[in-house]
C-alpha cells in the first residue's frame, strides 16, 4: 500500500516515525514550507521534514494546492491512502479525491469535541479530565469526517497542554498505524459525527495570557496549564510582568489578586474562589525559576 504522509510539527513527526518503523511504504511527505526562526531568522525545517530527509523520502512543500502542477505532482505518487496529522492546511476536494482508499486524519481530541487548531490546549483550559485522539475519514469541512476509531486518555490534574501533547502524539501514532493496517486489509468504515455534540478549539494567541484573578482557583490553574508551553500565562506584580509557568491549587482566600504570602514552595495568591500558589515564574528578560528562588533575590517588600 502506497502512503503519502502530510504533517508539520512534532506530533506529526512522531506519527511518521511510527508508521515508518512499522514498515508502511511512505512514498512522499508533504509539510509546510521552511520558515525563518529565531533572532537570526535562519530558515528551519519542520520536524516532519527532518524525519523524511533522514529516511530519504521525497519531500514536497507547496504553500497550498491551488496550482494544478502541485495537484498533479501529488497524483503522480499514486497514493492508496493519504495520512494527515497536523499538516496546517485545508485540503481541497480535488486532493481528497486522489487516493484510491481515501484520506485519514489523526486529530488530538475526541471528535466531535474540539474541532480546530488547538484541541488539546482547550481540553486543558476547559478543565476536562479526559481527552484522546481520533482517526477520521477526511471531509472538505474541517474535522467533520466520519470517525474510524478513537483512543482515550485521562488528563492529569497538574498536566500542562505540552505534557499532554507528548502523550497524545504516542497514542496518535499507534492509532494511525492500526488504522493503516485496516486500510491494507480493505475498505474502512466510519461513523458520522453527532452534530449536536460539536465544539470548537480556536487558535490560541497572546491576548489570552493575562490571568484573571477573579476566576476560581481551579480556573486559574487550568488557564496556566492550558497555555503552556505557548503562549504562557502572565501576571503583573508591582508593575513588573511575569510569565507564570506552573501553579498549584491551595487553601486560602482574600481579594482576587491579593498576595497571601510566600511559602517554601511558591507565591500564594487569592482568586475569586480559593487560592493558587505560583511555583514557577519568569521575569521579563530573565530565566524560568522556582518562585521562592526568585523572591529570595527580589524580596516582595523590597
Amino acid at each position: 500500500m502506497r502512503v503519502v504522509f502530510m504533517g508539520t510539527p512534532d506530533i506529526a513527526a512522531t506519527c511518521l516515525k511510527k508508521i515508518l518503523s512499522d514498515g508502511f511504504d511512505v512514498v512522499g511527505v508533504y509539510t509546510q514550507p521552511d520558515r525563518p526562526k529565531g533572532r537570526g531568522m535562519k530558515m528551519v525545517f519542520s520536524p516532519v521534514k527532518e524525519v523524511a530527509l533522514a529516511h530519504e523520502i521525497p519531500v514536497f512543500q507547496p504553500e497550498n494546492f491551488r496550482a494544478d502542477a502541485d495537484v498533479e505532482a501529488l497524483r503522480s505518487l499514486r497514493p492508496d491512502v493519504i495520512a494527515v496529522v497536523a499538516y496546517g492546511r485545508i485540503l481541497p476536494q480535488r486532493v481528497l479525491d486522489i487516493p484510491t482508499g481515501g484520506c485519514v486524519n489523526i486529530h488530538a481530541s475526541l471528535l466531535p469535541q474540539y474541532r480546530g487548531s488547538a484541541p488539546y490546549q482547550w481540553a486543558v483550559l476547559d478543565g476536562l479530565t479526559e481527552t484522546g485522539v481520533t482517526a477520521q475519514h477526511m471531509a472538505l469541512k474541517m474535522d467533520a469526517g466520519d470517525v474510524i476509531d478513537v483512543e482515550k486518555t485521562a488528563i492529569g490534574e497538574n498536566e500542562t497542554a505540552g505534557e499532554l501533547l507528548d502523550r497524545l502524539a504516542i497514542l496518535g501514532a499507534a492509532l494511525l498505524s492500526r488504522v493503516l493496517t485496516r486500510f491494507e486489509q480493505g475498505s474502512v468504515a466510519g461513523v458520522p459525527q453527532d452534530a449536536s455534540q460539536v465544539s470548537f478549539a480556536p487558535m490560541l494567541d497572546k491576548s489570552m495570557c493575562p490571568i484573571d484573578w477573579s476566576k476560581t482557583a481551579r480556573q486559574v490553574h487550568n488557564h496556566v496549564r492550558g497555555l503552556h508551553p505557548w503562549p504562557v500565562a502572565t501576571m503583573e506584580l508591582k508593575g513588573q510582568k511575569f510569565k507564570v509557568h506552573a501553579t498549584r491549587i491551595v487553601d486560602g482566600s482574600g481579594t482576587p489578586g491579593q498576595i497571601l504570602g510566600l511559602t517554601k514552595t511558591g507565591l500564594k495568591i487569592a482568586c475569586g474562589e480559593g487560592a493558587v500558589e505560583v511555583t514557577q515564574l519568569q521575569a521579563e528578560g530573565g530565566k524560568r525559576m522556582a518562585a521562592p528562588d526568585y523572591f529570595r533575590g527580589h524580596p516582595l517588600d523590597g
